[in-house]
This record gives structure tokens, sequence and C-alpha cells, in this order.
């Protein structure tokens, strides 16, 4: 739908300023009349820097905010609050002003007649995918707060795992950044110095000394590019991920990268699980859930192996079946689905998983400083040692001649 910009008055008399997704003026106008504003002016906005604008507005809301929002809006259902009169009041109180703009949005179109999981679906700028499909489940079984209930403790259990894992990549962000910056101070400001000295007093200059002076000039003449060498790689990388071909290499490597797989690899594993179990309480069945994982887990390697597991498992074979034949899934994970299909338990199942790996990540955060230091040790003390070297070579060989 086309994005509108306006200018508007609220009930105190103070200038709004905002956007708004509608099929055509008059409707943008209306929505924004109902939700308590007087409209001065609207004009259809640019397409591409609209875009851009939602999407920074779209990453101010945090995780914890749709959390807070879904829990807030059971509540009230369970309570036998209307859903539009609960909408508004939650908008009312929400922090957030693009979030709340975005409530009220909702709360309008099913004031209207919509359902509120299509006013829902569309702003998939900030509700995730199984947000959407969770709510169609809710409304279909008639437990529109249980769906949210539970999609509340699902994203909570999303979010645990994002901190853990910015918990784990903490320490190796501070040591590689502090070393590097230690790096290049010796290079620019301290060598170049000394450097001038034994030049001065006509030294022989050794090897590990001259490779040092190399060393020296490069980052005193080019260190700009030095900086920009970590902005590049990011810009190469993330123009490798919009290809598939090599997103696959990239994310193959992150799942076998020593120390890095074990984050990687366990958040995946959790995530996999978690979100099957959420999506088998909600009732929905294993190959659409497999369909609805592939899309949103964001590894190449995982979602070919699921969507390997789904066709298999459309072709008749059962899903511990199809997953062992995938080696991403470890063997512990296939044999806890097997007990799941068995026993017609296989959301607890996935449940146990969930916690299991959820568990095994917090671990290893909390270790991974440990396994990190003696190598950011060993390559910080060979880096010294090597200037050091290079360093007192050259006076070992003047004390030698004076001598």
């Amino acid at each position: 739908m086309p994005n509108f910009s306006f200018k508007a008055v609220d009930s105190n008399g103070a200038l709004v300023r905002g956007s708004i997704e509608a099929s055509d003026l008059e409707a943008a106008a209306e929505t924004i009349f109902h939700g308590g504003l007087n409209v001065l002016e609207i004009r259809k906005a640019n397409e591409l820097l609209a875009s851009i604008r939602k999407r920074y507005l779209a990453r101010t809301i945090k995780r914890k905010d749709i959390i807070e929002f879904a829990n807030n809006l059971s509540v009230m259902l369970k309570t036998g609050v209307p859903i539009v009169t609960a909408l508004y009041d939650i908008a009312e109180t929400t922090d957030n002003v693009y979030l709340r703009r975005n409530i009220q949005n909702i709360g309008h179109l099913v004031e209207y007649g919509s359902r509120f999981s299509d006013a829902v679906s569309l702003h998939k700028d900030i509700f995730p995918e199984v947000f959407i499909h969770l709510v169609v489940v809710g409304e279909e079984t008639g437990g529109l707060d249980k769906s949210l209930a539970d999609l509340a403790m699902h994203l909570g259990k999303m979010d645990d795992l994002a901190e853990a894992i910015k918990s784990a990549l903490m320490y190796p962000t501070f040591a590689i950044i502090t070393t590097t910056g230690a790096l290049l101070f010796w290079l620019k400001f301290v060598l170049p110095g000394t450097m001038s000295m034994f030049k001065g007093m006509g030294v022989a200059l050794p090897l590990p000394t001259r490779i040092l002076l190399q060393m020296s000039n490069f980052t005193e003449s080019y260190w700009y590019l030095m900086l920009m060498t970590p902005f590049a790689l990011f810009t190469l990388v993330m123009a490798m991920n919009r290809r598939a071909e090599t997103r696959y290499y990239i994310d193959a490597a992150k799942i076998k990268m020593p120390v890095m797989k074990h984050i990687v690899y366990n958040k995946l594993l959790a995530l996999y699980a978690e979100q099957m179990r959420i999506l088998s309480v909600a009732g929905i069945t294993v190959t659409r859930s497999m369909d609805i994982v592939a899309r949103i887990i964001g590894n190449e390697v995982f979602r070919l192996a699921i969507e390997g597991s789904l066709q298999d498992i459309s072709a008749g074979s059962g899903i511990s079946e199809a997953m062992k034949k995938r080696e991403v899934f470890p063997k512990m994970m296939t044999r806890m689905v097997f007990i799941g299909e068995s026993s017609g338990s296989l959301d607890e199942q996935f449940g146990y998983l969930s916690e299991y790996y959820l568990k095994r990540l917090d671990d290893v955060a909390e270790r991974i400083g440990k396994m990190i230091e003696p190598i950011v040790i060993v390559v910080i003390g060979l880096m010294f040692v090597f200037m050091i070297i290079g360093l007192l070579l050259p006076i070992y060989d003047l004390v030698t001649k004076m001598k």
C-alpha cells in the first residue's frame, strides 16, 4: 500500500507529523481523523524515502515492546475487554511513538470490520512472521488470548537467545578492537621515532627490524586504509549474502569456524526447536511449521536441510527419519523427535530441546571468555615479542660495535 505523510493537530493543539499506509488519500485521512487528530495537510510520500524511514522507525521498536504488547492484549482479552477497546487502551500507554501509531492503525482497521490478523499482517516490518501465523490460528480456534500469551512466552525466549549471543560476542569483540588499536598505535607513533634513531646512527637493520620498518611506513602512509578495511569487509560480506550461492558458503563457514561454531550452531538448533514448539502448540501441521521455519531460520545450510526434510515428510517419511538424513541435526535431536512422534508429544519434545540448547548457549556465553582469552594472549604475546626482537637486535648490534 502507498504511504502518505501528514501534518495534524491533536486534542491539545500540538502539531503532529507522521506517515501512514492506506489504500488511498481518503482512507488515510479518515484513519488519521479516527485516531483523534485533525488533519492540516496530507500528501502521497516518496516511496523510496518512505521505505527508508519505515525501516529506521521499525528498528526503534525492540522485541521487548512486542512482548509487552502481546502479553497486555492477551490479559485484556482474557478478562473480556473488546479487542478494539484493548488496542486503543494499549496504544495510549505505549511509550514508543511508532509502535503506538501502528497499534492505533490496527485498531482502526479492526473497528471498520477487518480481522485482527489481516490488520497485523499489514505491519510485517514490526511483527515477526510467527506472530502473524499464531494470531491467525488463535482467531480460527477462538483462543486468541492463549495464542498471544504463548507468543509473549516464545518471544521472551527469543529475546533471551539474542542476549546470550550478545554476551558471548562481547569479549571477543572487545579483545579484537583493543588489540588492533594497540598495534596501530605502536606502528604509527612509537616505531617511526625509534627507526629514525637507528637510521641516524647508521646501524645495519636485521630482517625483523626491516619488516617492522615496512609495516610502520605503510601504517603511517595508509592508516586510513586500515581503518576502512573492516567496513570494506562488512560491505563485501553483505553483498555476498545477497546471493544464495555465496550465502550458503558463508553460513556453512559460520557453523564450522572454531569457537564461533559453538555460538552459531547452538543458536540455530535452539531457534529451530523453539519455532517448531510454538507452531506445534498452536496446532499448525508439521509440514506447514517446517515451511514457516525454513523461511525464518536465517541460515542457508539449515534452510536447505529443513526443506529437504519437508520433501521427505511430504513423500511419506517420518519426521525423525527425514531429519536423520541431514547432518546439521544432531543425533540427540532426532532421537527426541522420534520419541515425540511415537508418543504424540512432539511439542513437549521440541520444548525440551529448546530449553536444552538455550542452556547450552548460556553456558557457551559464560565460557567464551575463557575460550578466547588464551588465543588473544598468544596472538598479542607473539606480536609484541616480534616487535621487541625487532627493536632489540639493532641495539645489541650497536652495543657490540661500541665494544
